[in-house]
């Protein structure tokens, strides 16, 4: 238990140094304005929380925006921590992982990265229904995390560090474009062989 208090006082610290407010404590302030946001699961409560902190913020989501952030795939996992010996209880560590992209003019990627929340909750054999309504609980306040860590994230973007981003992603795409002309002019150069006749016996 102090481990845990611990950990979620020196991640409220870490949080207040990048300027975050825990929610109800404050404001947070993104310099992004206005933006887009999707998901793969488009009525998932992760991608509900976030537009609903996000427009807490003062954040306009639009899908006329020039960048759209894409929460790509989120996947839940659990794994036994610790077994105890003659006892029915075990502790479980969740985890969660978050995939998201942040799309630009075109439809261009800018960058791509990955969240992960963990949290370690104790299964009771003796009170299934009760270590149940602890794990629900422990996967809400993970969502919360994440929402939270993808503030953070955004929080740390610059619509300079985009704007960055995004004459890099379009210098790449038209270095493939021409490419790909190339390797497609240079086939209609090559002259193409006949095929070889095979004598009638």
């Amino acid at each position: 238990m102090i481990k845990r208090n611990l950990l979620v006082i020196g991640l409220a610290v870490v949080l207040s140094a990048c300027g975050f407010q825990l929610r109800g404590t404050g404001t947070t302030e993104l310099s992004l304005k206005e933006m887009d946001v999707s998901a793969r699961n488009a009525y998932g409560d992760t991608v509900k929380q976030l537009r609903e902190v996000l427009e807490r913020s003062g954040v306009k989501l639009t899908t006329a925006a020039p960048y759209r952030l894409v929460l790509t795939n989120e996947k839940e996992s659990q794994r036994a921590a610790t077994y105890s010996a003659g006892s029915r209880s075990t502790e479980y560590e969740l985890t969660t992982e978050l995939d998201y992209s942040i799309l630009g003019l075109n439809n261009l990627e800018l960058l791509s990265d990955k969240l992960e929340v963990r949290k370690v909750y104790v299964h009771d054999g003796d009170n299934i229904t009760g270590s149940d309504q602890e794990a629900t609980q422990a996967r809400e306040e993970m969502r919360r995390d994440l929402v939270q860590a993808m503030v953070v994230r955004l929080q740390m973007l610059t619509p300079a560090q985009l704007d960055q981003l995004q004459q890099e992603a379009d210098a790449r795409a038209k270095a493939q474009a021409e490419a790909l002309e190339a390797a497609r002019r240079q086939q209609d150069e090559t002259p193409q062989q006949s095929p070889m006749e095979v004598p009638a016996n």
